[in-house]
């Protein structure tokens, strides 16, 4: 008997002490009903609802002023005036008043419940003569809501013995507002509404490092944590972080705890008021630790392994056991006697051994409940981990309510259980004080301060942010400037060149043959060689790297340097011996005065060559090849990069008739109809155009864009105000400059990097364009944006990292956006030309930027369809267009010239 008496124990016991592995698949279940909560179309389903708080950033200690409270107890409405005196907030005031509330309120109207509250705000306010001082004000609701807004909330559902009538589906900000209005407190305006774990998370946040995690563990349970907004797919806005009140205590209610549920948890679910819900809640909440208890002990008793000889019937009485005397029965000294204390209490003699065995049942019972919160807690530190892609996160934990600071025992193994189940994650606990109140203040300051700082960013980025109304002006004047461009009389004084390139036709597929092609615009100079051939192009080429000393010497030095890699490529490829057509491609203004002679206009991207603009560059190329004694050359074509990708993409597409070039650099062509052209003799057939777009605005039609920002990236470069105002608007190598210029005025504002001086971000060209296709990236966790900026010794929080990216995409979006308010006036002009109801064309398109960004293209398009919608636009990217283009260009020519 006594060997089955200690296992009939023992049972109960074991059953509630669940195992490593357990916990280890709790937690798995516990992110995979996280990822439900975050998801759109399971959302509505998931039992860990994962509910934003639209509070986007944890505080820094700056938050400053008088702030009211108002919480929503159990059986009480508590009112508080909080002090924050903005110094980092460890010295702050505080006064407050609980009021009781009778029972009817809470059973009864809304109306009466919300106007109660107000009351209570009034009689506060009054109490401490501050009736008509101006007041924010912080709700604490702890129930159920679905936020769209920091101060909107549609309650989903009572819970704690409230029940009142017509509020479930109401927003409660709106109703307590408005029950405030009605007694005339028209200072008071309620700002923000929270539940009791996002303001502890928020209290201890004020401890230098930011705590981005809450657990509470009180009557009820639930946790909030800083997620990666781009991850929680019920909100529009995903930039940064957003806090994520996960209301876990419903987590189970699937069945996804059912093989660790015992007859005892089975039996107070049965006995509750809401069976089957929040199966986690009540297994870990202290509302239900002592009903557990108190059923083991109804079964141990019916077992006669307790209280043998004594009369059990009051432990069929809910509620006998108080959480009090629980935790005074575990962590005492006395532990034993305060059993005894309590079960005589109750009219029951129990032995020694009784004692001893309900001490057992109580520490095994709060026991699972710490290792339960451990294994969620292990969750959401995971996933945190894996969301911001890191190998080891250290993070502040906020922990508040009855069990954990009056418990030792639970401490401990919740530390202990979280550690084993997270091992990547480094967890400090942190007791929140007074999370409800102070936390809330904070919370009401920070959307404020945040709200200041977000009016004072969109009025830094609004020159930036172009309406409909902006890109249909940009689309009417860029259409103003090529007609300027194509008429004899207008041209010299246009800013759209649009130079005739006397390519007067695209590949027809007949083309054959080998050709020389070189490739100029940039640091990087290629020779190529092209073999045109029934089934298709081969190539084969070499890049030559033009040192800076050549880019800012001598048109001489320049041109011999290019004549000796042609040389060097020729005798690698055993092509020394064949005079091969030569097409180049030469990316920069100039005025072609036939299809092999193009004078330079102007240099760009870097380059300031004595002796070569005003000159022929093919001519250069020729008296070059004569300096050096090399034969071969037969230059029969100079094409820039822009003409060149729209006749490789032509080989492929016959309907590509526009080629765009957005890189380092910008430009367009296009064919235009020869009868508009009047810089050239001719009304038969087409030409293309080069239009050398870039110089758009150099006669200031475009002033009315160009921001402070635009000018100070204007006044540090080679070519100030020439060839350059749209291009410095659009063009990779000035779009990080552009970014760079608004970082330090952020900083200056002290709204990045707490308004500390970055040494670093003062150097030019050290935030490149690069860093923006990376910042944009899809998917980038905001620790990755503070990797990179870190890389340049900018020491970024979350909130500095999304402000950053924010600022990135505002840059790129407007050189997308006005890109396409170029290339709209270009396709609607050839739509008119040819008298068109619809046109169909295909845009034959290169550059990194669009290329490599990973929104730039789409913006392109989209906004073009906006402001042309009449014209089917299709783009296709460039294989190489400097280089099989210019090839093409020459083969075309070729194939015209033959008999």
């Amino acid at each position: 008997p006594a060997l089955t008496s200690c296992s009939q124990v023992k049972r109960a016991l074991l059953a509630l002490t669940i195992p490593l592995e357990a916990l280890q698949a709790v937690k798995t279940r516990m992110l995979q009903a996280m990822h439900r909560g975050l998801s759109r179309q399971t959302h509505a389903q998931a039992t860990v609802q994962m509910l934003p708080t639209y509070i986007c950033s944890t505080p820094d200690g700056t938050e400053k002023g008088d702030f009211l409270v108002v919480e929503l107890c159990h059986s009480q409405v508590r009112t508080l005036w909080v002090n924050l005196p903005g110094n980092g907030n460890q010295s702050i005031q505080e006064m407050y008043r609980t009021f009781s509330m009778p029972e009817d309120i809470m059973k009864g109207t809304g109306e009466a419940l919300f106007d109660f509250i107000a009351q209570c705000v009034q009689q506060f306010l009054t109490g401490i003569g501050s009736s008509q001082h101006r007041f924010s004000l912080g709700f604490v609701f702890p129930f159920r809501c679905r936020q769209t807004q920091l101060d909107k909330a549609e309650l989903i559902s009572w819970a704690k013995n409230f029940s009142c009538s017509d509020v479930e589906g109401k927003d409660v900000v709106q109703l307590l507002q408005l029950a405030i209005n009605k007694l005339e407190l028209y200072h008071v305006h309620v700002i923000a509404l929270m539940n009791n774990t996002v303001g502890t998370m928020m209290t201890c946040s004020l401890e230098g490092k930011p705590c981005e995690v809450a657990l509470i563990v009180d009557k009820g349970t639930n946790c909030c944590f800083m997620a990666e907004a781009q991850l929680v797919e019920m909100v529009e806005d995903t930039s940064g972080q957003m806090c994520i009140n996960m209301e876990w205590g419903c987590f189970g209610d699937d069945g996804a705890l059912s093989d660790i549920l015992t007859p005892y948890d089975e039996h107070v679910d049965q006995e509750s008021s809401n069976p089957g819900e929040k199966r986690f809640e009540k297994m870990v909440g202290t509302l239900y630790l002592g009903e557990i208890i108190r059923h083991v002990l109804i079964s141990l008793a019916a077992e006669k392994e307790l209280f043998v000889g004594s009369n059990v019937v009051v432990l069929r009485t809910k509620g006998v056991f108080q959480m009090q005397q629980i935790l005074e029965i575990i962590e005492s000294e006395q532990g034993m006697a305060e059993a005894k204390k309590a079960l005589e209490a109750l009219g029951l003699q129990p032995s020694e051994r009784d004692c001893s065995r309900v001490q057992q049942v109580c520490r095994v019972v709060v026991s699972r409940a710490a290792a339960l919160c451990a294994a969620g807690l292990a969750a959401v530190l995971s996933h945190m981990c894996q969301s911001r892609e890191l190998e080891q996160l250290g993070v502040n934990v906020a922990v508040d309510g009855e069990l954990y600071h009056s418990c030792s025992r639970f401490k401990e193994i919740l530390q202990n259980v979280t550690e084993l189940l997270a091992p990547e994650c480094a967890v400090t606990l942190l007791p929140s004080v007074d999370g409800t109140g102070r936390g809330a203040a904070i919370v009401t300051a920070l959307s404020l301060r945040l709200a200041d700082q977000r009016h004072e960013v969109n009025q830094l980025l609004a020159p930036l942010r172009l309406s409909r109304a902006n890109l249909e002006h940009v689309q009417a004047l860029m259409r103003q400037e090529m007609e300027l461009g194509l008429g004899r009389e207008t041209n010299a004084t246009a800013s759209v060149r649009m130079l005739p390139t006397y390519v007067c036709g695209t590949p027809d597929g007949t083309e054959r043959g080998e050709f020389l092609a070189l490739d100029l615009g940039g640091t990087n100079f290629r020779v190529l060689v092209v073999h045109v051939a029934e089934d298709g192009i081969h190539m084969a080429s070499k890049i030559y790297i033009i040192p800076t000393a050549i880019m800012q010497g001598t048109g001489e030095e320049l041109f011999d340097h290019i004549i000796e890699c042609i040389m060097d490529f020729q005798q690698k490829q055993d092509l020394m011996e064949q005079v091969l057509p030569l097409g180049f491609t030469f990316s920069f203004p100039c005025q072609q005065l036939g299809l092999d002679k193009a004078v330079l206009l102007s240099w760009t991207k870097g380059f300031s060559v004595s002796g070569c603009v005003g000159q022929d560059v093919a001519q250069l190329l020729r008296e070059a090849a004569q300096r050096k004694q090399y034969l071969g050359l037969k230059v029969v074509a100079v094409v820039n990069d822009t003409v060149g990708t729209m006749m490789s993409c032509g080989y492929d597409d016959p309907k590509c008739e526009i080629g765009l070039i957005v890189g380092t650099g910008t430009n367009a062509c296009y064919m235009e109809e020869m009868c508009n052209v009047d810089t050239v003799e001719g009304d038969q057939g087409r030409m293309c155009i080069n239009m050398e777009w870039g110089a758009f605005g150099d006669n200031g039609c475009l002033d009315d864009f160009f921001t402070h920002f635009d000018q100070l990236v204007d006044e540090k470069t080679i070519n100030v105000g020439k060839q350059s105002r749209f291009e410095k608007f659009i063009s990779g190598m000035y779009l990080g400059e552009i970014v760079r210029h608004i970082l330090l005025a952020l900083v200056e504002k002290q709204l990045l990097f707490h308004g500390k001086p970055c040494p670093k971000l003062q150097t030019k060209d050290i935030f490149q364009t690069k860093f923006l296709s990376t910042i944009e990236m899809d998917g980038l966790a905001l620790q990755e944006v503070q990797t990179i900026l870190q890389d340049l010794e900018l020491h970024a929080s979350f909130k500095d990292s999304a402000l950053v990216r924010e600022v990135c995409q505002t840059v790129s979006l407007r050189a997308a956006q006005l890109c396409a308010a170029g290339l709209a006036a270009v396709v609607e002009k050839m739509r008119e030309n040819r008298g068109l109801a619809r046109l169909a064309v295909t845009v034959g398109v290169d550059g990194t930027l669009y290329k490599m960004h990973p929104h730039f293209s789409r913006h392109l398009q989209q906004t073009l369809r906006d402001l042309a919608p009449n014209c089917a636009v299709t783009f296709l990217q460039s294989e190489d267009g400097s280089g099989k283009g210019a090839a093409l260009v020459a083969a075309v020519a070729c194939r015209g010239a033959e008999p």
